[in-house]
């Protein structure tokens, strides 16, 4: 496994995101914010990080959801994962939403998602006017059934 060096800019006074244990995937991106700030059941906010990121070109990080908050307090990522292109320079923030019956609190500096860095490829896309036959052809969502 080889590391790729990710230069980062943390304006927050919360720890840069790390890597909880040698197998994690994903580093804890935590809350930047002033005060606790409520969610209301099916409510969504985008929710700041003091977080900045160069990533080289060819990476991607993606924001993910915490296992965690979705099972004990119903919050989870809306467009997940989020994609945080090579190119980008602005603050990482990150879409929670309240699936919980309950208003939920994030609080200064919680944790609320997980950053990953994935290697990305480009594609040169070729315009056809047919493509090749398979077993499965056009067929789509539930088409191979339950079994």
């Amino acid at each position: 496994m080889t590391n790729v060096e990710i230069k980062i800019v943390n304006r927050s006074a919360n720890p840069a995101p790390e890597y909880a244990t040698p197998g994690s995937s994903g580093m804890d991106i935590r809350a930047f914010l002033d005060s606790p700030v409520g969610l209301r059941p099916f409510e969504r906010k985008l929710i700041s990080s003091g977080l900045y990121v160069e990533l080289p070109q060819g990476y991607e990080a993606q924001i993910r959801p915490r296992s965690g908050l979705a099972l004990k307090q119903g919050i989870t990522c809306l467009n997940t994962p989020g994609t945080i292109d090579s190119d980008y320079r602005g603050e990482i923030k990150v879409l929670l939403i309240n699936l919980s019956a309950e208003e939920q609190v994030i609080n200064p500096g919680d944790r609320i998602a997980q950053m990953v860095i994935c290697k990305v490829e480009t594609a040169d896309l070729k315009l056809v006017q047919q493509l090749d036959e398979t077993k499965r052809g056009d067929g789509g969502f539930g088409h191979t059934g339950l079994q």
